[in-house]
């Protein structure tokens, strides 16, 4: 009897046991670079999971963007990263996956939420494994001051000339700062400068593919022109702007101190903290244009420590991720980001509908550093990162900067040579 009682008792103990081993380790950290949008993790988004999941407990640990992709690296080669882990798109995260830092996630049952393009971004080469859940997209554009628009009388800008004539309007005012944005960092300057305007004039798809073929050259006049739009930046940008960090930028256009924000949409929701009253416009095309191009970018995934030791835990929270629940809640939780899921998304937001209305207006592209072309030595979006911010310090011509990133992709990549 008690060797029955025993048995019995060891039997429910493992049946326990097998009912909530996805429950039971208790702790998982999510690592991210996204250091700006840690209170709606916090508030929102986890507390939605750990309602359905009691038992997990999530923390959200962000980096600052420009240092994460080095203490990510760090961190998983000491055994020492989350559980989670945020996947920048294409390039940096496959590295990850074929190091073995990243597990396959191909068994995920809410992967069939989301479609081969979708997946892409996080997808190995030969199209078999996915390694990152695909979370959102982000859209480039500009955000301007409502208040400060009607005091001068300006009207959103459509093309390329409208768009230098309004910040020149703007800085013969003297009280705003025409165009915020900041070269410190470096990253900024690629991202909502170069890769903000560049497929107007590289014609989107069309010439990205054709840099991954070697058909298109970075020396062909599409990107000097586009260094050359920029170059005509730097007057707008304000007294110190060289020394300006992104969070300086977005704390100067939150207070009311700057007309005109070179934006992504993922800073909607940082400006809505700051009460301030918005609008937005798209790229403005160079005149003569007969297409337009938007940057609307595969941003952010989200995959799992291949070395978790909370790995049962870890397939939860990403299933879940998964779930149209989440699509929901990240799309107004964080407007700007735009799920890549199938699920219908009602979006709230004023600014972030504008965003992705452009959608419907142009053709959409991708950054042009992100697949295959950032795998080498010297590494192009790095390179993209260092002559955009020289050419908005007037420190680099336009031809110059042109040449430094064609010479850097032809040192390591044969459709180059």
């Amino acid at each position: 009897m008690l060797k029955m009682s025993l048995k019995t008792m060891l039997l429910a103990a493992v049946a326990l046991t097998v009912g909530t081993g996805a429950a039971s380790a208790g702790k998982l950290t999510i690592e991210s670079w996204r250091n700006d949008d840690a209170a709606i993790w916090k508030d929102k988004i986890i507390p939605a999971f750990m309602a359905k999941h009691p038992g997990i407990t999530v923390e959200f640990t962000p980096t600052a963007p420009k240092e994460y992709n080095a203490a990510l690296n760090a961190k998983l080669a000491g055994g020492t990263a989350g559980d989670i882990i945020t996947c920048r798109p294409f390039d940096a995260s496959l590295e990850l996956f074929n190091k073995g830092f990243l597990a396959g996630l191909n068994d995920l049952g809410s992967m069939k939420n989301f479609s081969d393009v979708a997946k892409s971004a996080w997808t190995t080469d030969d199209g078999k494994t996915t390694f990152c859940v695909p979370m959102g997209s982000v859209i480039h554009g500009f955000i301007y001051n409502k208040d400060i628009f009607a005091e001068l009388k300006l009207t959103e800008p459509k093309t390329e000339e409208e768009f230098l004539a309004t910040l020149e309007a703007i800085k013969k005012n003297g009280k705003y700062v025409p165009l915020v944005l900041g070269t410190n960092d470096q990253w900024e300057a690629a991202t909502m400068g170069f890769q903000n305007i560049g497929p107007n004039y590289w014609k989107g798809e069309d010439g990205r593919k054709a840099l991954i073929d070697g058909k298109g050259k970075l020396t062909d006049k599409a990107y000097v022109d586009t260094f050359a739009a920029l170059a005509k930046w730097g007057p707008y940008m304000g007294d110190g702007y060289k020394a300006q960090t992104y969070p300086d930028s977005q704390n100067l256009f939150g207070l009311g101190k700057g007309a005109i924000y070179a934006a992504g949409s993922w800073d909607i929701s940082t400006f809505r903290g700051q009460k301030v009253n918005m609008g937005a416009f798209k790229a403005p095309p160079p005149a003569g244009s007969k297409d337009c191009y938007i940057s609307d970018h595969t941003d952010i995934g989200i995959g799992m420590n291949a070395k978790s030791a909370n790995a049962a835990d870890a397939k939860v929270f990403l299933d879940w991720i998964g779930s149209e629940e989440f699509a929901g809640i990240f799309a107004n939780a964080l407007p700007g980001f735009f799920p890549l899921s199938n699920s219908k998304v009602a979006i709230s937001d004023d600014v972030a509908q504008t965003f992705v209305s452009w959608r419907g207006e142009c053709k959409s592209t991708i950054r042009n550093s992100y697949q295959i072309l950032s795998r080498g030595t010297p590494n192009l979006e790095n390179e993209m990162w260092n002559v955009s911010a020289q050419v908005l310090n007037g420190a680099m011509k336009p031809e110059a900067a042109a040449d430094q990133l064609e010479a850097g992709l032809q040192k390591w990549y044969k459709p180059h040579q």
